[in-house]
């Protein structure tokens, strides 16, 4: 499908709101060239009034405005755009026309105008179309993050640590990430993990001496429990040997699969300085775990979550996937029901996500139309939320991905004194978040998150590797903010 562009190239936005109605389609951009007078397209019109035509699937739909103020087109060309698109589809999607990925961010930053919880509901409902029950989420969210955006210091940082290995590839996942299992991984690892430990030892001769602290460590993935129990604790000996880790309040490493989990890994992990494991199942239906490609049972989870238990690990995080392949609305609540009986100290709901470089759907059109189509997974979603919150979990942090089947949300849900401070503080990009490792990205913020700047590394481990010394260079940048701040702009 074609968008013709006329005297505007709000072409972000306006490509967001079509992904809430058309998930699928490929779009094609037009600036300033007369749209056709028949066929599937778009018009987004900016002249003596706000435009919007919509053709599709044969049907029509015209909408015009008064200008406003220019502040002010953007967001009513789609507002125009969404209600145009709903009234065709006959879809209504319950955020609305809010496309961001951290909507609580804009709940939060009204309870800081002041404003009350009816207050803030009606500007977002005005604004964006936003549905009661997706704003009584990010308001319970708002309120539970409180705390820790209380308690932070401005002048701490996170450093999240990055293991880009798995045992074997998702169907659903589209993370860069290497399978342990590949032609050439045993060569590799070790490799990395010396790159990674240097590269850890530049960050902590970088930040030696400067006006700044450690608040929380993050080891993801990836699978990080994909390497060693030797290797897991040569890093985490890298980070206590160059980081002073002696004023965090929180150390994650993802365990992950339970294909992956052993004692020696977990005492490891444990011995070196982890607060808090994430125990990884995404499902509890054995069938749904082998249509995925996991090579593990829901029984192993149990085992690995139990010998977590017995090593000594208080703090335990246990993620899910609504809408995964094969997966039925009762096979979700079983695995609600099989989770929420381990106790563990937070769940974190995720929805799949129409990735195309993922290998579920590059297989089958079908297949990736009827997730797309399927009103059980918003069931499964709703469900969540009404089990988790009546078992004494309450929602933290929450953030929204393109493509997301139904236009549905990942949710936090944590028991109360156990949300995770580094997903709260990444998610409201608050504070500086330092990144080791291939795909890692160095956030730097000032300002309370006015300000950011970010350095990436390189996404693969070959890559990173072979390319280390220009690794190093960019770190360089880290240096650069402490030392002289961000200066006056904001990149990235």
């Amino acid at each position: 499908m074609t968008v013709y562009f006329e005297n505007n190239t709000y072409k972000y936005e306006t490509e967001a709101v079509l992904k809430l109605f058309c998930p699928l389609e490929s779009f094609e951009f037009e600036y300033d060239k007369p749209a056709p007078d028949e066929g599937d397209r778009i018009v987004v019109s900016v002249s003596d009034k706000l435009y919007i035509l919509a053709c599709l699937h044969g049907k029509t739909c015209e909408r015009s405005l008064p200008l406003p103020e220019e502040s002010e087109y953007e967001i009513s060309l789609c507002r125009m755009l969404y209600k145009a698109l709903s009234e065709i589809t006959g879809v209504t999607p319950k955020w609305g026309c809010l496309t961001g990925i951290r909507p609580v961010k804009k709940v939060n930053a009204l309870i800081e105008e002041g404003l009350s919880k009816e207050e803030i509901f009606e500007k977002l409902k005005e604004k964006y179309y936003i549905s009661p029950e997706k704003f009584e989420l990010s308001y319970r969210t708002a309120v539970t993050q409180k705390n820790a955006l209380d308690t932070l210091d401005p002048k701490s940082y996170s450093l999240y640590v990055s293991i880009p290995f798995c045992p074997s590839r998702c169907s659903y996942c589209s993370f860069v990430s290497h399978s342990i299992q590949s032609k050439g991984a045993k060569e590799l690892i070790p490799r990395y993990v010396d790159m990674l430990c240097r590269e850890i030892e530049e960050t902590g001769n970088i930040l030696r001496g400067k006006n700044t602290f450690c608040d929380t460590v993050y080891i993801g993935g990836g699978t990080p429990t994909s390497l060693s129990a030797q290797e897991i604790e040569k890093i985490m000996q890298a980070i206590a040997k160059n980081i002073d880790i002696s004023k965090i309040r929180e150390y994650t490493v993802e365990a992950g699969r339970a294909d992956t989990i052993t004692e020696d890994k977990l005492i490891a992990i444990r011995d070196n300085g982890a607060t808090r494991i994430s125990v990884n199942p995404q499902t509890m239906i054995d069938s749904v775990l082998k249509a995925v490609g996991r090579k593990h049972t829901a029984a192993q989870v149990e085992k690995c979550f139990a010998l977590a238990r017995g090593l000594g690990f208080k703090n335990i995080n246990m993620d899910t996937i609504a809408g995964l392949p094969t997966d039925t609305t009762e096979g979700f609540k079983e695995t609600i029901d099989r989770l929420t009986a381990l106790d563990p100290e937070s769940i974190t709901v995720h929805t799949l996500t129409v990735k195309r470089s993922a290998d579920l759907f590059k297989s089958s059109d079908d297949l990736r139309k009827n997730y797309l189509t399927d009103n059980s997974i918003s069931e499964m979603v709703d469900f969540a939320f009404a089990e988790l919150t009546g078992k004494g979990y309450d929602s933290y942090y929450l953030y929204r991905q393109k493509n997301t089947v139904g236009n549905l949300e990942n949710v936090g849900y944590a028991k109360k004194g156990y949300e995770s401070l580094y997903n709260i503080y990444i998610m409201e990009e608050v504070q500086t978040i330092l990144s080791a490792g291939a795909g890692g990205s160095t956030k730097l913020v000032a300002d309370g998150g006015k300000r950011m700047q970010r350095i990436f590394n390189f996404k693969y481990p070959t890559e990173y590797i072979q390319r280390f010394a220009e690794v190093l260079e960019r770190k360089k940048g880290v240096a650069d903010f402490y030392d002289h701040d961000l200066g006056t702009e904001t990149s990235g």
